[in-house]
């Protein structure tokens, strides 16, 4: 009764402002988390943690919202690795990261509100690190080309020929050929932009905190096969869950997609999915 007892003082002194560094918000699968030696689907709301990678597959997209109220977009076929993660509350408030972007488009979005508060954020890209302030930026690492586009603020960079600069003018941008010297800054159009933007933006269903719509994939009749096709979706990138479903007097087991905003979107990830990996008639519902 007394560890119980010490348990929730403790809880309830927690400070207000407790809350995870990163944590995911928006999730359009496929796309992993890796952890240490363990790779699982990523999940929305998930709390991520120092050295956690996150990796995306085909026409997939990742939001992450971070503890100063800005969003990391990850585009498809991406991987990114968070470190030094960190809320430092001495006389005034500072949240820090270092976003290694491996492979794939990103995007830091830093709101109007968030733009008050400190942060120490730095991007490594095709070479190149960005120190952030408050700002926001879209970058790539291709295979051909790396690409750091200022569109709004102020960055620090250190190319990758290791030279330092700063970017401040909005819609300007670097480019990084692979295997030849970086080209000088220059301007950028806004259809340019727009192309660029779509890389990293949410354009198909997707998984979101707060979403209460749900896709059934298929219903399995035994244990077995439920836990194949379980083991199976995940594997593939997709964040289902097995539940048990009375049936015929006993049990069956449906895997199910959650969390998605809403009936059309539900509905059209339903379509999407229809013949994938057994699901001969995924059904939408709330």
């Amino acid at each position: 009764m007394n560890k119980l007892f010490g348990s929730l003082l403790l809880l309830f002194a927690l400070p207000a402002w407790a809350q995870p560094d990163a944590m995911v918000q928006a999730v359009q699968m496929p796309a992993w988390l890796k952890r240490g030696d363990i790779t699982q689907p990523l999940s929305v709301g998930l709390a991520l943690q120092d050295g956690d990678k996150i990796i995306t597959g085909e026409q997939a997209r990742i939001y992450v919202r971070t503890a100063d109220g800005s969003t990391v977009k990850l585009g498809e076929n991406a991987s990114m690795t968070l470190d030094g993660l960190s809320q430092r509350r001495d006389e005034q408030s500072m949240f820090s990261a270092v976003l290694n972007v491996a492979k794939g488009a990103f995007r830091f979005t830093t709101a109007s509100v968030a733009k008050l508060r400190a942060r120490d954020v730095r991007v490594s890209v095709a070479g190149a690190t960005l120190g952030i302030r408050g700002t926001d930026v879209w970058g790539k690492d291709g295979a051909e080309m790396g690409v750091v586009c200022l569109i709004e603020g102020k960055i620090e960079v250190v190319g990758a020929d290791n030279s330092p600069f700063v970017m401040d003018q909005p819609l300007s941008f670097y480019k990084m050929p692979k295997g030849v010297p970086p080209l000088p800054v220059g301007p950028v159009d806004k259809e340019q932009l727009q192309k660029w933007a779509v890389e990293t933006d949410i354009g198909q269903p997707a998984a979101t905190v707060g979403g209460e719509w749900k896709v059934d994939l298929l219903t399995a009749p035994d244990q077995a096969s439920a836990l194949a096709a379980y083991d199976q979706w995940r594997s593939a990138g997709y964040d289902v869950r097995l539940l048990p479903v009375e049936k015929d007097g006993g049990w069956a087991y449906t895997l199910r997609i959650v969390q998605l905003a809403s009936r059309v979107e539900a509905q059209r990830l339903a379509v999407q999915l229809k013949g994938n990996l057994g699901a001969e008639n995924p059904r939408a519902s709330r």
